[in-house]
């Protein structure tokens, strides 16, 4: 009971601390400190190759809409392989030199792009970054996971915060370069991006390589005892690890729990492919619109991700988490529904709160979905099993945007309706699974009866 009072008394003035204070001093100390600020710097370059890419692909190197499409289309298929691929690496080298050896992948195809122009040799070039760039995401996240230990909730709410801003600063840099619209200006955009790698990979060189398993099982079994005395549960999916398979390919329990994470990252479609499509082809809102919904994405990430992880920490809060992001997604699909009514300022209203809400469930299930990967992952094998956990995102990613536009917003309002009703009634089994893996369900009343003496 003085240990819990004592962990008690330790985390209230975290809590009580602004972004700056906790991003200078975050779970993990130094090494936490400088991973932060090199996610930064590679999401500022992120930012100006989103905001450029397509534009450089137009104009310098000169292929047409189909075929960017399909090299986008091909890249993304190729980064799903990257989270795998860098889990079953993790799980048997360091992880910070599998991290600076990404960056220096991506440095080296990013090279190429400014010397290939055509679609055969760009293909195969694209495709290895996006795979570099799927596997360092997961590679940055292992780092945590074994750095934070089991405040690696709020370390991945601080990571959110800074990789939207300085995914803002790169779009923003952007800008000025697309304004000018010259050659030299989209390569230059290209060579920034590059740098970035440079100076997170040697950011990340100066960081020291964290405990490996140890510092993993010691974090899951703090997780565990901390989730056990919240539910009431003696038992947590990290004391059962004997009974885990040791890969994470044979665990249907977790693939069942990836495979139905996947629906539960479409907010990113929403967000970037759905809304502004939505607003443009079916609403009379006007068109100046679509940019405020990057940054009241941007914005409230930043702002919000820290206080609402506090929301997400511990395997009750984590499932709760997800029944939230379900609850969120259904209502925000029902105000873009609602959007095709009325005149041009009252759809403006209605998309921009589909946007806020369906950015409050981008907040929920960005924290939730890592705590609960890491929590139904066996400790001996963690690495391995997180690495297939970050395929959801890379799957949504590539078939997001083709299900909503071919799909969903084909059907016009009710398409969005039934969207909603899905990713609802998917939050709720995938609630139910995570609690059952866990042992925290909720208890019958007919066991609770027994146990009176």
């Amino acid at each position: 009971m003085r240990r819990g009072e004592k962990g008690g008394r330790a985390r209230a003035p975290e809590g009580g601390q602004g972004l700056l204070a906790q991003l200078r001093n975050p779970p993990g100390g130094r090494n936490a400190r400088i991973m932060l600020l090199a996610l930064a710097v590679d999401r500022t370059g992120s930012g100006l190759w989103a905001a450029s890419s397509v534009l450089y692909l137009t104009f310098v190197t000169h292929l047409s809409a189909q075929q960017i499409g399909v090299l986008l289309g091909v890249a993304g298929v190729a980064g799903i392989a990257g989270s795998p691929l860098a889990g079953r690496l993790a799980g048997r080298f360091p992880v910070r030199p599998l991290l600076i050896g990404c960056h220096l992948l991506r440095l080296v195809t990013l090279g190429l792009v400014l010397v290939c122009t055509g679609f055969d040799a760009l293909l195969p070039v694209v495709a290895v970054t996006y795979l570099g760039d799927r596997a360092a995401k997961t590679l940055e996240m292992l780092f945590a996971t074994r750095v934070a230990g089991e405040r690696r909730a709020a370390y991945q709410a601080l990571s959110r915060s800074a990789a939207n801003a300085g995914y803002g600063v790169g779009a923003g840099i952007a800008a000025i370069g697309l304004a000018v619209g010259t050659t030299g200006a989209y390569r230059a955009l290209i060579l920034g991006n590059a740098l970035s790698f440079v100076v997170a990979a040697v950011l990340v060189w100066r960081t020291s390589e964290p405990g490996g398993s140890a510092v993993e099982a010691a974090g899951a079994g703090d997780a565990a005892r901390a989730g056990g005395a919240e539910s009431g549960a003696p038992v947590l999916a990290g004391e059962r690890d004997s009974v885990r398979p040791s890969s994470p390919w044979r665990d249907r329990g977790y693939l069942r729990f990836v495979l139905l994470d996947i629906p539960m990252n479409l907010d990113d479609s929403v967000l970037a492919v759905g809304l502004p499509l939505w607003l443009v082809n079916r609403t009379s809102a006007p068109h100046a619109l679509v940019p405020a919904f990057l940054v009241l994405n941007t914005v409230m990430v930043v702002v919000l991700q820290l206080s609402v992880s506090k929301r997400a920490e511990g395997p009750r809060r984590a499932t709760r988490a997800v029944l939230l992001y379900g609850v969120l997604m259904f209502v925000g699909c029902g105000f873009l529904a609602a959007a095709t009514r009325g005149g041009s300022r009252v759809a403006a209203a209605v998309l921009l709160t589909a946007a806020l809400l369906v950015t409050l469930a981008e907040l929920m299930r960005s924290v939730s979905s890592w705590e609960l990967a890491v929590l139904l992952a066996p400790r001996g094998a963690r690495a391995a099993y997180l690495g297939v956990a970050g395929m959801s995102q890379s799957i949504q990613k590539s078939a997001g945007p083709p299900l909503l536009t071919g799909v969903v917003m084909a059907a016009g309002p009710a398409g969005w309706l039934v969207l909603g009703t899905v990713v609802a009634g998917l939050a709720v089994v995938q609630r139910r699974a995570c609690a059952h893996r866990l042992g925290i369900g909720p208890p019958r009343a007919e066991p609770a009866a027994l146990t009176i003496r």
